[in-house]
């Protein structure tokens, strides 16, 4: 007799690994591989990070700390408000959580019952969709368009509502995983109005802020007190395997979350949070991080129409360029898989972020170094010599 098995577990995988494993095969088997599939920055964490670890290891025997994270680094975050955007925030509202994953399952689970509906953006992330379909919650698509610049909108929200059905959630990402699009503050606010006025939980996925080329990112918390903001230390802090991100909680949900993560998580790594404390220290560091991904993202930008890739998404923000290669292939997976084996070069295939059009789409990731990026470029030139 077969042994049951759930059917949370049986969600799509995050192709974006699947990718990055054949690029490590590859790599192990003796060739080379220019890596521009993993939104990883390819810097380790700053300086100063790296030394109150150090100490730390010495000094801290590395107990169990509370369940929503050292006083130290709540504190910390909640003065990062202040400093980037003028918010006057209570530490308490602060949640450190285990890397932005964490918060988006303890957003998800204390908001939303089975059965509830939550609307995002296509293309967007897929872990929101995985983990919503894993929780039992309906992950609903806003088909977003390069009119839209892939941002959901009320209009938007409104047709999705009249042709599904109500929901009762909205996840939004700005600056957006995986198209690198940014809402500016008036849309920013017309979407959390929407959503306060329509009894809609908004989850505002701020992980890319820091990493920007046109503007400073908005954050949802100047508009409204009642969505969680998501955020980590892996991608401007570069500090991804260090696993550590933080929430501000609306107040009507703090204790939930709070139960919630005791019971799930106990506690985020002590070593990670006290290490973290000090990654606000390292702007000067980070910014010149920035600046790298800038001068990549200009490379990119100019040197991919070369090989007829020059359907681009406004990379705003993030480290990612999002580009439709429909007059090329109806089989994104396919042609990633080709690419790879013929040139080196590890893209994303955009079925992960969009399942109804992706085959058309790729991602490509300009977080590593610059001549990575040229490389790249003119592999792709000479593999795609102007898609013509």
């Amino acid at each position: 007799m077969a042994l049951k098995r759930s059917i949370r577990g049986q969600v799509p995988p995050f192709i974006v690994m699947d990718v990055m494993a054949e690029a490590n095969r590859r790599e192990v088997a003796g060739e080379d591989v220019l890596h521009l599939e993993v939104g990883q920055p390819s810097t380790g964490a700053p300086s100063g990070v790296i030394e109150v670890a150090q100490a730390t290891l010495v000094s801290d025997k590395l107990g169990y700390t509370e369940a929503l994270g050292i006083d130290p680094l709540r504190e910390r975050i909640a003065r990062y408000y202040g400093e980037t955007h003028d918010i006057d925030l209570a530490a308490d509202r602060v949640v450190v959580t285990t890397g932005s994953s964490g918060g988006f399952m303890l957003a998800f689970l204390s908001a939303f019952d089975t059965g509830d509906r939550v609307a995002l953006a296509d293309p967007g992330y897929p872990a929101y969709r995985n983990i919503l379909s894993a929780l039992g919650i309906e992950a609903v698509a806003i088909p977003t368009t390069i009119d839209d610049r892939y941002q959901p909108t009320p209009e938007l929200l409104d047709r999705v509502v009249r042709e599904t059905g109500a929901i009762d959630g909205l996840i939004v990402a700005s600056p957006a995983n995986p198209t690198g699009t940014m809402l500016a503050a008036a849309e920013m606010k017309a979407l959390t109005g929407y959503c306060d006025a329509n009894g809609i939980r908004l989850i505002s996925d701020e992980i890319y802020h820091g990493i920007t080329y046109e503007g400073a990112g908005e954050t949802a918390l100047s508009f409204t007190d009642n969505a969680f903001i998501v955020n980590s230390f892996s991608k401007y802090y570069s500090m991804t395997g260090w696993r550590v991100g933080w929430m501000v909680v609306p107040e009507d949900l703090h204790r939930s979350v709070e139960c919630l993560a005791q019971n799930l998580f106990i506690s985020v790594p002590a070593l990670s949070q006290r290490a973290a404390c000090a990654a606000f220290d390292c702007r000067e560091e980070l910014d010149a991080n920035v600046l790298r991904y800038a001068a990549n993202r200009e490379l990119l930008l100019r040197e991919l129409p070369k090989a007829g890739l020059d359907r681009l998404a406004p990379a705003d923000g993030a480290f990612y360029i999002y580009a439709e290669v429909g007059h090329l292939t109806n089989d994104s997976e396919a042609f990633c898989r080709q690419i790879l084996a013929e040139t080196g070069v590890a893209m994303a295939p955009g079925t992960d972020f969009d399942r109804e059009r992706g085959r058309a789409t790729v991602r490509i990731s300009f977080a590593g170094d610059t001549a990575t990026m040229g490389e790249a470029a003119r592999r792709l030139q000479a593999w795609l010599p102007g898609a013509g």
